[in-house]
């Protein structure tokens, strides 16, 4: 398949070409850049939902109990399930694709699981690139469901417009101990499987929580509480979604999916790093520094700085 294929196809909604274009992306393929840099101009359009919170929350039910009634509403889906990687292939290692592909979902419903291959931030470094080639297709929503929540996993702010924060019945030392992140990344509260005991409990924890936190200006957080196995409550938290939108809308904070500061530095940063290992014997001469690092002979600053001076 030619580039010119791949572009052609994608805009015109191929999920063939998007699958081909996001496995280029991930396998860090020149010629994916070249794709993105010509999509790029039909980007911007989509909704962008992130989906977060501790693993065995049910984030993967609730994802697709969103799907089906979007999908009723005649809007168009993209979902990425970032995965952790596999120690040993890099690749995606939960079963969120597997969960999410069930039978009554159809053609309007693209999604890819991701591996964040070692990225702290809770998400797949290629991610940005992967939403941008969904919204590209001429995806209506575009829902990412991140690894987790912690301390160095609210990158996702950078990238969606809605952060749903999904918690469990039970879960009392944990938000406190999640506290400062919590406030800092959530639109909207998410108390899954609130026919369990505790669900009152953590609602009010959230409720308490978000009282005594600093002031907040625009919108204030929302609390929901949904058993997503059975579909309860999630026509109210679509509705909480849908307010959140009009809320940016009203306040010119939408614009699309924009780009921050910090993301552009890490495209500079990465395209910087390529050129340093595409020039000859770089490689070697890496392995070089690690060995006396490692034998205390150089400091890792002093040998990054010689690198980056092209030291011979």
């Amino acid at each position: 398949m030619t580039k010119e294929e791949i572009i052609e196809g994608l805009l015109k909604g191929s999920i063939t070409c998007a699958s081909r274009l996001i496995t280029m992306i991930e396998n860090r393929e020149d010629e994916a850049i070249d794709i993105l840099k010509h999509i790029f101009p039909h980007t911007g359009k989509a909704y962008i939902i992130g989906v977060t919170g501790n693993p065995g929350t049910g984030k993967s039910t609730l994802v697709y109990e969103l799907t089906k009634r979007f999908l009723e509403k005649g809007q168009k889906l993209g979902i990425i399930a970032i995965d952790p990687s596999s120690p040993f292939s890099g690749g995606a290692l939960l079963g969120d694709r597997v969960r999410l592909e069930k039978g009554d979902l159809d053609q309007n419903v693209f999604i890819r699981s991701m591996a964040t291959r070692g990225i702290l931030g809770g998400l797949s470094a290629a991610t940005r690139d992967a939403v941008n080639v969904m919204d590209a297709m001429g995806r209506d929503i575009i829902i990412i469901e991140t690894v987790g929540v912690g301390q160095n996993e609210i990158d996702i702010l950078d990238i969606d417009h809605t952060t749903l924060l999904v918690l469990a019945p039970g879960m009392g030392d944990k938000i406190q101990a999640m506290k400062s992140g919590l406030l800092e990344i959530a639109d909207i509260f998410v108390v899954n499987k609130a026919d369990t005991d505790g669900a009152d409990k953590t609602v009010r924890d959230v409720q308490s929580m978000l009282s005594l936190g600093p002031e907040r200006q625009g919108w204030i957080p929302e609390v929901y509480k949904t058993i997503a196995l059975n579909g309860d409550g999630i026509s109210d938290l679509i509705e909480g979604i849908e307010r959140h939108k009009r809320y940016l809308e009203q306040n010119n904070l939408l614009g699309g999916n924009s780009y921050s500061e910090s993301q552009l530095l890490e495209i500079i940063k990465e395209r910087i790093a390529e050129r340093i290992l595409n020039e000859d014997n770089r490689r070697e001469k890496i392995r070089q520094y690690v060995k006396k690092i490692r034998k205390r002979e150089i400091d890792p600053y002093t040998a990054a700085d010689m690198l980056l001076t092209r030291d011979k």
